[in-house]
């Protein structure tokens, strides 16, 4: 797969992230995570597109007008992206940033996400 294809990839799911309608946010995921897709953070664990969509909405009625955005462009190898990016709430501020690794299956789509959120720990 192309770089330009993957690129647009994850920037339909980053706006799948941000997209407010349930009809809209599901028809974004629909083009860019795969149905079994497998979707990580320090908080949640789960798979599949309806509990990624279900999630979303649940992130986005918790946070009011807040979105997020990216802090760096997409780095892809092989099948591999990682990128960063932060929570921008309502009012304008915003969180540290995060990163997330996703890996593209054979058909176009994110098959799993793993976020961190904030700066790595310091050494000991």
């Amino acid at each position: 797969m192309d770089k330009s294809a993957i690129i647009k990839t994850v920037t339909q799911y980053m706006a799948a992230w941000n997209e407010v309608d349930d009809t809209a946010r599901r028809a974004l995921l629909a083009q860019c995570w795969s149905e079994e897709g497998v979707y990580l953070d320090p908080n949640v664990s789960l798979a599949g597109r309806d509990a990624l969509a279900t999630k979303i909405g649940e992130v986005m009625a918790s946070r009011p007008r807040a979105r997020l955005e990216f802090m760096s462009g997409i780095d892809i190898h092989h099948n591999m992206v990682r990128f960063l990016w932060r929570l921008v709430r309502a009012d304008g501020t915003s969180g540290d940033t995060s990163i997330d690794f996703g890996e593209v299956g054979p058909d176009g789509r994110l098959v799993r996400i793993v976020g961190f959120f904030g700066a790595p720990p310091p050494l000991p």
